[in-house]
């Protein structure tokens, strides 16, 4: 009886030792479930990068004053009041600028042929929440537009949009008769997109005492010249520089600060996107 009770305790003690290895192998199962579920939870989530905006092509604005050459405005303008242009005032000469001329050509008993130029110019930086300097210039460039056709008192307005590529990328030609001071004006706008700047051009003009009032297509004439030298200048502000012994326009160390900083930031967005890939 008592070898029995011996035998019995063993068969048990040795029955007990698989039950055991099962329980340690649940429990180091669960562990490494919870572990990796653990782990899992603990890993950052992928970083969203944001899709850096294109630099602005422009960094500066030509002098105003100067971008529409002497002869052009001397063919235009012939008895301008002030030869050298007025300056449009602006606070941040890098992003905005204009200039204008205006006279009036006596003529004597033949009467007096008056005329205003005036151009304009805006540049647009590169903004991350903003967008790119190119379609911020297109934003504006459709709202000169709007605003040139919505001229108060415009009669015979008509719109026409410039061949491709023949003044700056895009172009919008506005024309229009207007009747002030008891005189027939001719008045044409062309307002012109390079890149990031806008560029709008008024040219029109009237005759006094018996004049002959100016043609609608010589003034049109008039108005694209000056815009086609007005673009032009922008990209010799940027690239050439400017002719001798013309000043640069105050700001455009800002300017170039701006489009430097604007391409540091674009640099390190892309090597942060390369980086989460």
């Amino acid at each position: 009886m008592h070898r029995s009770a011996s035998r019995l305790t063993r068969i048990l003690a040795c029955a007990a030792v698989p039950v055991m290895l099962v329980v340690a192998g649940c429990s180091s199962d669960s562990d490494g479930k919870k572990d990796g579920a653990s782990s899992s939870s603990a890993a950052p989530e992928a970083t969203k990068t944001e899709v850096a905006v294109a630099p602005a092509k422009f960094a500066e604005l030509p002098d105003p004053c100067k971008s529409i050459t002497s002869k052009t405005v001397k063919s235009l303008v012939p008895s301008a009041k002030n030869k050298s242009g007025t300056r449009g005032k602006s606070s941040d000469t890098a992003a905005r600028g204009g200039c204008s001329w205006n006279g009036l050509d006596d003529n004597g008993v033949k009467g007096s042929q008056y005329r205003w130029l005036d151009v304009g110019f805006t540049r647009f930086a590169s903004d991350q929440a903003l967008g790119s300097g190119a379609d911020r210039a297109q934003a504006d460039y459709a709202k000169q537009v709007a605003k040139a056709q919505a001229a108060e008192g415009a009669k015979k307005l008509a719109t026409a949009p410039a061949p491709a590529g023949s003044i700056g990328e895009e172009a919008t030609k506005v024309t229009y008769d207007l009747t002030k001071t008891g005189e027939d004006f001719k008045y044409a706008t062309v307002i012109a997109r390079t890149g990031n700047v806008v560029v709008t051009v008024n040219y029109n003009g009237a005759g006094y005492a018996g004049a002959k009032t100016p043609s609608a297509s010589d003034i049109l004439k008039g108005a694209e010249k000056a815009a086609k030298e007005a673009v032009a200048s922008v990209a010799a502000a940027n690239d050439a520089g400017q002719p001798s012994g013309s000043p640069k326009p105050a700001g455009s160390a800002s300017a170039k600060a701006s489009a430097k900083a604007s391409a540091k930031a674009s640099d390190k967005a892309s090597a942060s996107a390369t980086k989460s890939d």
